[in-house]
């Protein structure tokens, strides 16, 4: 089953990288979103997790915030 997949991230950020790479190696699809230009997707982000930390992923309306392996791959069923 796929699974719908965002990622608000900064280009610069080391965790937002390792947790695309994740994604990556386990051919995830997802949508990767910048928030450091786009403020509108910031203020998104902010209201799903409640803060400004990167990355926030939105796995089919679960929040993750951080790159936390087992939570990642518990809410892709993996």
């Amino acid at each position: 089953m796929d699974k719908k997949v965002k990622i608000y991230s900064t280009p610069t950020c080391p965790f937002c990288m390792m947790s695309k790479k994740f994604l990556k190696e386990n051919n995830i699809d997802f949508e990767d979103i910048d928030v450091s230009t786009d403020q509108a997707k910031a203020e998104e982000m902010v209201q799903k997790s409640g803060q400004m930390a990167v990355p926030v992923l939105d796995i089919d309306g679960e929040i993750i915030v951080g790159f936390d392996k087992e939570k990642i791959r518990k809410a892709l069923g993996l």
